[in-house]
């Protein structure tokens, strides 16, 4: 059978630039691209081809696509920042009847953030304003406690949005600011074997990689797929990638 490859594969990233280096494999691997680009100059004479062709710089990317959310994953490859413990819950049309001027959340520990308020009936939403300042339609909210205050002509049945953060479950990734030049490195490993009747794998191995862009979109009907778009740069060896073949030449 022609040697060849199929499929996403394995792939695999490793922060290299920490003291102790962090793997972390890319789950449900979609898409690994790999580009080489070379400038060539060319010397012409008279005629219409050249004479000679050199190259010079080569510029070498690729892309991870993947159809897993993985904090540790964009944290090693993009963001290079830290981890806390605990997590926001986002809480969505939480039903209350309001019997009083006064409502609290049910998850109201530790303070909330509000996401808004509506009419159960119209789904209309509510006005939020300085505590005090309450009028029909309008509302007032202490974060602290999650209590919320109405007007008395809004004594009705209301849905809250609001989230709340739990240390007790989760972890937050915390993005901040950072002086220019500061990136992760990471290593790329991909590893791939089509089903032949003697193992011929297909790996690739790149050195220094660092990332240039981040995204990812949600679409009805379909699942969330990031996408990673690296640079590749020699390491201290001069080392760029190794290609490894399961036939020799």
């Amino acid at each position: 059978m022609p040697y060849g490859a199929f499929g996403p594969g394995i792939v695999i990233v490793t922060r290299t630039d920490t003291a102790v280096p962090l793997s972390v494999n890319i789950g449900y691997a979609q898409e690994l691209t790999f580009t080489a680009k070379g400038t060539n100059k060319r010397l012409y004479g008279q005629k219409q081809f050249p004479l000679l062709a050199a190259r010079g710089t080569i510029q070498a990317s690729g892309k991870i696509k993947a159809a897993m959310i993985s904090g540790i994953a964009w944290n090693s490859t993009f963001f290079g920042n830290g981890f806390t413990a605990g997590m926001d819950n986002y809480y969505f049309d939480e039903a209350h009847t309001v019997a009083t001027t006064t409502q609290t959340v049910t998850n109201a520990t530790g303070g909330i953030v509000d996401l808004g308020v509506k009419y159960a009936a119209s789904k209309l939403p509510l006005q939020r304003v300085a505590a005090g300042s309450e009028a029909a339609g309008k509302y007032s909210v202490a974060p602290t406690t999650g209590i919320y205050t109405f007007n008395a002509a809004d004594e009705v049945a209301l849905l809250f949005n609001y989230s709340n953060f739990s240390a007790a479950v989760g972890q937050q990734l915390n993005v901040v600011n950072q002086l220019l030049g500061v990136n992760p490195v990471f290593q790329v490993d991909y590893w791939t074997n089509l089903n032949q009747p003697t193992s011929k794998p297909f790996a690739v191995r790149i050195f220094c990689c660092v990332a240039s862009d981040l995204s990812f979109a949600t679409k009805l009907e379909d699942f969330v797929m990031p996408e990673l778009n690296f640079d590749i740069f020699a390491n201290a060896s001069d080392q760029a990638f190794n290609i490894n073949f399961a036939e020799v030449s």
